[in-house]
């Protein structure tokens, strides 16, 4: 009795495999009143390296990247002699810079992204969309002017360099809450967790632009 020899089965033939470009972007801004550095890398672990001079600020911007799981590395000097104001807000310029330097055509990504945040007594409501078209609704209301020796208003001014640089259009809105350290904080955690989800590579349409205009490069999309 002859047994059939095994068949041979061809090789599988695959695609050839295509890298993932980097997502990553450096920003230098240097002015009179600031010098800022600022590295960003969207497909990070959240990792960060900040260093601004306002104490606060770092431990937002720390929440910021470790929430989003955007790697940041941010350093800078201004004159803080005279307030905080100048280093806050340039700082919201550069790592919104950066996030949409690393977003390229944004090709690929989820565009929109919703968070609503609870800690403690108090809950935010985060909603953005990376449209490029830059826009900022604040809705947030603080019981005191500062926050240790940072002002409280110039929070919403951080929030509006960066949505004006990063090319997003955010709503921000406390829905209640009493602490103020809570408030704020709730704010930049659900920037994180709304930025983590929007610019996340969906991949059903990896390699196209969200937008029926087919680009993302500014103007009504």
């Amino acid at each position: 009795m002859r047994i059939p020899s095994p068949r041979r089965q061809a090789p599988s033939r695959q695609a050839p495999s295509r890298e993932a470009p980097s997502r990553q972007a450096s920003v230098e801004r240097k002015t009179k009143e600031t010098r800022i550095t600022g590295t960003v890398d969207l497909d990070g672990t959240g990792a960060y390296d900040v260093a601004t001079g306002i104490g606060f600020l770092d431990h937002m911007l720390e929440q910021l990247s470790r929430h989003s799981l955007i790697d940041l590395t941010l350093r800078a000097e201004g004159d803080l002699h005279i307030d905080f104001h100048h280093t806050t807000e340039d700082t919201g310029y550069v790592v919104g810079e950066a996030v949409a330097k690393a977003l390229g055509e944004r090709r690929g990504i989820v565009r929109y992204g919703h968070a609503v945040i609870p800690m403690d007594e108090t809950l935010t409501r985060v909603t953005l969309d990376c449209s490029n078209r830059p826009y900022l609704v604040w809705k947030v209301n603080f019981t005191k002017p500062k926050l240790g020796e940072m002002d409280t208003e110039l929070f919403k001014e951080w929030f509006q360099a960066f949505a004006q640089s990063a090319g997003v259009t955010l709503h921000v809105e406390n829905l209640y809450g009493d602490n103020n350290h809570h408030i704020v904080e709730s704010c930049f955690k659900g920037l994180a967790r709304a930025l983590r989800q929007a610019v996340e590579i969906d991949m059903r349409r990896a390699d196209a632009v969200p937008s029926t205009k087919g680009t993302l490069s500014g103007g009504m999309t």
